[in-house]
């Protein structure tokens, strides 16, 4: 028995379709409340807890022999202190205790999800596993938890458990239910309703590019070790061409400097925190920083040590096109867009 946290995520719904497709028996651990549609008429067992409660990450871990840790509280904001205790007791405290369960009962292998954010950066080279995350920079709470998440895998590791991190840059792909930051844009880019965009790039990966990762970090992996998964840069610029390629609609005509959007985005971020606090921030300082910063990844170690081979954002892009079509979330169009060119001959 295989247990995964966090399955009714992007990252934990492709990574249960993966090892139900390879025949695996899962147990998935849910809170109540959530939104765990994307679990909807899996073969899976479902227990419910929060692993902020020690009681509930002990009991999900029980007769299982690997677990994949996917669960985390995902945020681009800075938000209050409220918010800030959130996001540690959910990454921080949450992964502790699955640890701390995980040890007591035996498990054999836990591969835990890392974040790009926590990985060190260097102007004159991409990043990769060796770069120290620096902790004095103005850098978002959620990826300060992500850097305190990899000690405490590596303070299991210490006390014996078998812990392998698997690092994952910004998602691309189907089964995206919620959806993540990135479905939305581009449901809101097939939809007509991104209205600007600034320049800037990122670092993104393949849904079956990072499941493929935490399967390699389960069975090749180094107790201790953690392994960048990436599949390609790509500047905004650059993804926004593959968009018009895949929806058949053209970009928003506002291309706006960088210094302008970070401007709007931190009067808009400050007023919906303090004033609005329920309604959810789609374009964050924190969001427009990252695309500003332009970070490389160097996915070297994951390719010499595992073998792994990254696919095609393309492919990725056009299955969460696929995907959102099928929900409902797009109209599909039938427009001639920029060029004299249909939907239809842009797609074949």
């Amino acid at each position: 028995m295989i247990l995964v946290t966090g399955g009714s995520g992007h990252l934990g719904a492709n990574l249960v379709h993966r090892l139900l497709d390879d025949g695996q028996a899962i147990r998935v651990l849910l809170r109540h409340g959530s939104n765990n549609m994307a679990l909807d008429g899996l073969d899976v067992e479902r227990v419910y807890g929060d692993l902020r409660d020690p009681a509930a990450a002990a009991q999900a871990v029980r007769g299982c022999t690997h677990i994949y840790h996917c669960a985390a509280k995902v945020s681009t904001l800075h938000g209050t202190a409220r918010h800030k205790q959130e996001i540690y007791d959910c990454n921080v405290l949450g992964t502790r205790h699955l640890l701390q369960a995980a040890r007591a009962a035996g498990i054999s292998r836990v591969v835990v999800s890392g974040s790009f954010s926590a990985v060190g950066s260097e102007a004159a080279r991409p990043s990769d596993e060796s770069m120290p995350f620096y902790p004095f920079a103005r850098e978002l709470p959620y990826a300060y938890s992500k850097a305190f998440v990899e000690h405490e895998c590596l303070k299991a590791v210490v006390e014996g458990l078998d812990v392998v991190i698997a690092i994952s840059c910004a998602i691309l792909g189907p089964y995206d239910f919620k959806p993540s930051r990135m479905g939305k844009t581009l449901c809101d880019f097939a939809n007509g309703k991104l209205r600007a965009y600034m320049p800037g790039g990122f670092e993104f990966v393949a849904a079956r590019d990072i499941v493929e990762g935490h399967l390699l970090a389960m069975h090749q992996g180094r107790a201790g070790q953690r392994y960048i998964f990436s599949t390609q840069f790509l500047t905004v610029d650059e993804l926004l061409d593959i968009y018009e390629e895949i929806t058949g609609r053209a970009r928003p005509r506002l291309r706006l400097p960088p210094s302008l959007m970070a401007g709007i985005a931190t009067v808009a971020s400050g007023v919906l925190t303090y004033c609005f606090p329920q309604v959810p921030q789609r374009f964050t300082p924190g969001a427009v920083r990252l695309l500003r910063m332009q970070r490389r990844a160097d996915c070297s170690k994951a390719r010499n040590e595992l073998g792994y081979q990254p696919t095609s954002l393309v492919e990725a892009i056009r299955e969460a096109y696929e995907f959102f079509v099928s929900r409902g979330k797009i109209a599909r169009p039938n427009h001639v867009v920029g060029g004299g060119l249909s939907t239809a001959q842009l797609r074949g």
